[in-house]
């Protein structure tokens, strides 16, 4: 008991420093499971082949079905067209994104709805940044609605029966989830507006490049006027509003060069700024970018056509993820350049260095017709066409996954079975390859959850979960259930900033239903409670899909502070309200 408090100790530390990636972390866990014997080896593994990380396989692959074959895509351009007035076009996607993250991943259909946003707002003269953080709190708000709307929900679900509590039912959450999407909605059309005025707005995409802060690797070319010339002299900073953050010439590196410092041929200088500066820099002074010459020395009437510039945000699943531009060889796969990286966070480092993370924002130039080929793993922030006809693929996956939802929600079978034989189909149907399945699960999730999920099994076999719910119900009991909820869920809002909302809910779940039962209630409403809680998320930019719209919006990270806190608010106080009502405390 004591060798798990500490390790839940230790957990709770790792997964919200992030000091190890949270699938290292939940592998140590299950290692020291392992190795102090806690767990025999069958059971430590067993959650490795559970219904739960099954099941959420099998989502993974429907939902890419879904993105390849555009039928996510095609709901978001079918709105375009029915509506000609702009705030009512945003409200109708707002609504429509919640309803389509009930069922598919809330990340994904950010993801989808982003660029057609964007492109909603240049030709309605909207700022964007007004309506992109209300679009990633939509897709948060409806994955609260079906067991399936967040791998939070069905984390939970399938982890119940450790505890001998009957699972949720495919839509149980709705009780509670549909009242908080849609009063969460009224806050996003009436209330957020007014408090993300305070955000610099900018309605037109290229106006968008010219005010981001880029950072960008050139080099002092031997014709550049700026051989010779120091810091101060050559107008980097005053004629060019650029900085230079880092010089390396041969094997010497100097951080942040002083005004005096004297440049020379084949410097090359990490430069920050805004991207017209960095292109007028470069045509102007003689900065060569030497992926960009590369390029264009290397397929010179390749795709005819002058070459175009475009944003292009980095997505949930890229290959790119965790890897350098060179390592991930971007120019060979894709035969377009990165003139420039932004990352919310400052980066004082040279470009080819830089690991690239989700929400990362790329400047990229290169022939019109390689745009198309930059594909799932980079979304291109600028107008959408309608999606090309997908031929019967579309309508068979429609049709496919609904049977499948169908099907389980009404317990003509098991959810995993009907999910299972939806992926299954559709591989037979050629909608997609076996590749393009695994291709699309999340590992990292699946390997996170299968280790907390034998992690909380110990934790409750070694009595540590009693010895601390024992613990909690002294200080608690005079609080009532009502308070007891209410701090739970506080708890849980707060473990959900710094850690995954997986890790959050699996890490509260135990001591939740000890609690509960140490004091003589019904840990259902409990758990519920902590379930709405870890998958609503709105305090902190940490959630993928706010990550999607952080860079894109030009947000800062206090404006999702002022405006996630009344969501939350708005949140809790639903779930206290409703909660009790549909799942009684006491049985």
């Amino acid at each position: 008991m004591t060798l798990l408090l500490i390790l839940f100790v230790v957990a709770l530390v790792l997964f919200s420093t992030e000091w190890l990636p949270v699938e290292v972390t939940a592998l140590f866990l299950l290692c020291a499971l392992l190795l102090g014997k806690l767990l025999s080896v069958k059971e430590a593994l067993a959650p490795f082949g559970s219904d739960t990380v099954l099941t959420l396989s099998c989502l993974f692959i429907l939902t890419r079905a879904l993105l390849k074959t555009g039928v996510i895509a095609r709901i978001g351009m079918l709105l375009l067209g029915r509506s000609s007035n702009a705030t009512r076009l945003i409200r109708a996607i707002l609504t429509t994104v919640a309803g389509v993250s009930a069922f598919t991943s809330n990340t994904a259909t950010t993801a989808v709805f982003l660029p057609i946003v964007l492109g909603l707002c240049k030709r309605s003269g909207i700022a964007a940044s007004r309506v992109l953080m209300p679009l990633a709190y939509a897709s948060i708000l409806g994955g609260t609605i079906t067991i399936i709307g967040t791998s939070t929900n069905l984390v939970v679900a399938g982890a119940m029966h450790t505890y001998h509590l009957k699972p949720l039912g495919f839509f149980e959450l709705a009780w509670v989830g549909l009242p908080i999407a849609v009063l969460g909605l009224l806050y996003l059309f009436f209330v957020a507006p007014h408090l993300l005025s305070r955000v610099p707005t900018d309605t037109d995409l290229e106006t968008t490049y010219n005010l981001r802060a880029y950072l960008s690797d050139l080099m002092v070319g031997a014709d550049s006027p700026l051989v010779g010339q120091s810091l101060l002299a050559s107008g980097l900073g005053h004629d060019y509003e650029l900085s230079v953050v880092q010089v390396q010439r041969g094997n010497e590196t100097w951080p942040s060069p002083g005004a005096d410092f004297v440049l020379q041929a084949g410097d090359m200088l990490v430069i920050e700024g805004r991207s017209d500066s960095i292109l007028s820099g470069k045509g102007n002074l003689g900065l060569i970018s030497k992926p960009e010459q590369h390029l264009l020395a290397q397929s010179p009437d390749e795709d005819s056509g002058a070459p175009v510039l475009v944003e292009a945000l980095v997505m949930p699943r890229s290959l790119l993820l965790g890897r350098t531009l060179k390592e991930a060889r971007f120019r060979e796969h894709y035969g377009m350049s990165v003139l420039a990286l932004h990352r919310r966070t400052a980066l004082r480092q040279a470009l080819a260095r830089t690991r690239i993370q989700v929400g990362d924002v790329l400047l990229i130039q290169g022939p019109p017709g390689k745009v198309a080929a930059l594909g799932e793993q980079l979304s291109v922030l600028g107008e959408v066409e309608m999606p090309a006809p997908q031929g019967r693929g579309a309508v068979v996956t429609l049709v496919v996954f609904l049977g499948a939802i169908v099907l389980g929600a009404l317990n003509v079978v098991p959810l995993v079975v009907a999910l299972l034989s939806a992926v299954t189909l559709l591989l037979a149907l050629r909608v997609l390859t076996p590749e393009e399945g695994y291709a699309s699960v999340e590992w990292s999730i699946l390997v996170l959850v299968a280790c907390m999920l034998a992690f909380g099994q110990a934790f409750e076999q070694s009595g540590a979960a009693a010895h601390l719910t024992g613990l909690l119900a002294h200080w608690l009991t005079p609080l009532g259930p009502y308070g007891i909820l209410a701090v739970l869920f506080v708890v849980t809002v707060v473990l959900t900033q710094p850690m995954s909302n997986q890790a959050a809910a699996l890490v509260m779940l135990p001591l939740s239903v000890g609690l509960a039962r140490e004091l003589g209630y019904d840990p259902r409403p409990f758990v519920v409670g902590i379930t709405v809680a870890a998958s609503n998320s709105f305090i902190t930019p940490l959630e993928p899909s706010c990550l999607l719209v952080y860079g894109p919006g030009r947000y800062r990270f206090g404006d999702f502070v002022r405006v996630g806190t009344g969501l939350t608010l708005i949140t809790m106080l639903s779930a206290l309200l409703i909660i009790p009502l549909v799942w009684p405390f006491k049985a």
